[in-house]
């Protein structure tokens, strides 16, 4: 692998020296490191520490046994740019200017990386980016390329500070590969930010060799409501495009497609692409795997039910085995940090860029500001200010990350940062203060473009979800979470949740005024046929 070498060359060709006498004894406190764990797509309903009945992942649950799990984490624009960009400024998207996927992100702005590095820690940014401009603030980065930013699961190509490289292997393994190596050649007189961040398990579900068809055998309960018929809701759900009867694609999704059919498609086939960066004997293996897939399919014989069943089934099969390898090497990261000594001195957080639907309500993907995928995993461990097995309901955002980490960190939080800091729930046994807030915000605006979501904004409380759709419709929806947690009954416009109603409105508008919202359905870009352009609401 190249990454030592070019990791020397780019950072240190002088080490550090020691601090000097005259150091203050503050600057001779050791501050904690801090790794960065983020995924994408992965969703709390396959994490076995928040419940699921689908996965085991031992070395998360770990993470959640020695620290705090959060149950009331929420994206605040449920995509991966979007998420990523408030997470790195503490702002929400409509501020911070990278409100969908066709946005390019402004590093020239203050983002927690840049302000750590300022105050000497080391920073680095390995895996995946997915926004557009080069990242600025980090000593090193090395981030994936191809497939719009999103990288490949096989043989991946990076972007490693400037020059462009492709390593062979697996993607979830090769970022560790060089985090670990990071680590281990970094300046050791300075605390470290490492942003740890996986492609997986992203569309399309490709898992590492020796987790494919690992479930193949292994039948997973369907969610109670993957039959949705959207009755009780508008225009949004009934008119998106994510379901799994009519959404996934044979071949990119199900794979269901031989070697010689394969190779048959057009060179730019983008299955084709990602199915050729195996070696022959991945090849192999891969159609040995599928072959089974491909003949039950073929037979045929089955009802549109049973078909969406079916393929309900081949999904979790790939997505689960694919989140194998995440959790697989968590662990390895871990064992790093232990063998070196720096495991309880670091902050380790893990969580996703947003939830992802698992066939409920018939659909994968993301993007609603329904529960499945407004609600980010967040498991913390750090005991020396948390302790173990603590569970936290406060209501917390991806924007509170970037204040969380500068306020260990000692390092002032810029007044217009949005976020706010998890330290004091964090050090309260996952208990959020008296005077903590009592709704999360959502904004979503890619629409028209994938998967045809429209746009929407809200909130959500610790007990009901307030939503309204615009561009082109003016719906609104309520959710009753205590009631319907599954969010299959819309009770905006009852009776009976007339008072209710009235405060959530009232408490919606005081939100948008306090995060500078006050025109939610302002001009916004927009991808449409895959130009960036303004429309108005």
């Amino acid at each position: 692998m190249k990454t030592m070498n070019s990791y020397k060359n780019y950072i240190f060709p002088v080490m550090a020296v020691a601090c000097s006498l005259n150091c203050t004894a503050k600057e001779k406190v050791k501050r904690p490191n801090i790794i960065f764990m983020m995924t994408d797509d992965h969703t709390t309903q396959a994490i076995s520490c928040y419940g699921s009945k689908l996965a085991s992942t031992p070395n998360l649950d770990r993470l959640a046994n020695e620290g705090v799990r959060f149950d009331n984490c929420y994206a605040t624009n449920a995509l991966s740019g979007p998420s990523r960009a408030c997470i790195l400024t503490g702002k929400f998207s409509h501020v911070n200017g990278f409100t969908d996927n066709s946005s390019v992100f402004n590093g020239n702005q203050p983002t927690f990386p840049s302000l750590l590095r300022k105050a000497g820690y080391q920073t680095a940014i390995i895996g995946k980016w997915h926004l557009i401009s080069e990242p600025k603030g980090f000593d090193y980065w090395c981030i994936l390329t191809g497939q719009h930013e999103q990288g490949d699961y096989y043989k991946p190509d990076f972007c490693e500070n400037g020059k462009d490289i492709q390593e062979q292997g697996y993607v979830t393994d090769v970022i560790t590969d060089k985090t670990i190596d990071f680590l281990e050649h970094r300046d050791k007189s300075k605390p470290f930010c490492v942003m740890y961040h996986q492609k997986a398990p992203h569309r399309n579900w490709m898992p590492a060799q020796r987790y494919l068809g690992i479930f193949n055998d292994r039948v997973f309960p369907e969610p109670e409501n993957l039959f949705d018929d959207y009755s009780e809701r508008g225009r949004a759900a009934k008119e998106q495009d994510m379901s799994i009867a009519k959404t996934m694609t044979d071949a990119w999704d199900l794979k269901l497609l031989t070697h010689d059919e394969i190779m048959k498609l057009p060179d730019d086939n983008k299955f084709k692409k990602v199915y050729t960066r195996m070696t022959p004997a991945e090849m192999a293996k891969w159609d040995s795997t599928y072959a089974e897939r491909i003949a039950q399919f073929r037979k045929g014989g089955m009802n549109d039910k049973q078909l969406i069943s079916w393929k309900y089934q081949q999904y979790m099969r790939d997505y689960l085995a694919t989140a194998q390898a995440v959790d697989e090497n968590v662990g390895r990261l871990l064992e790093y940090l232990e063998k070196t000594g720096e495991l309880d001195n670091t902050i380790i957080v893990y969580t996703s860029d947003q939830g992802f639907f698992l066939g409920e309500h018939g659909w994968f993907d993301k993007r609603f500001m329904y529960e499945e995928c407004q609600r980010m995993p967040l498991m913390v461990r750090y005991p020396k200010a948390i302790k173990p097995k603590s569970v936290s309901n406060a209501i917390c955002m991806n924007v509170d990350f970037a204040p969380t980490f500068l306020d260990f960190a000692g390092i002032p939080v810029p007044a217009d940062i949005q976020g706010h800091s998890l330290k004091p729930v964090l050090q309260g046994e996952g208990k959020a203060p008296a005077n903590w807030r009592k709704a999360a915000y959502y904004h979503y605006y890619e629409y028209p473009a994938e998967h045809s979501v429209k746009r929407h904004y809200g909130i959500r409380t610790a007990d009901f979800k307030l939503i309204h759709f615009y561009n082109d419709v003016n719906e609104w929806e309520m959710y009753d979470l205590k009631k319907d947690p599954r969010e299959m009954h819309n009770v905006f416009g009852k009776p009976a949740y007339a008072k209710e109603q009235r405060k959530l409105m009232k408490l919606l508008l005081e939100t948008q005024k306090q995060y500078k919202d006050t025109d939610p359905e302002e001009k916004v870009h927009v991808l449409f046929n895959g130009n960036k352009v303004n429309q108005n609401k």
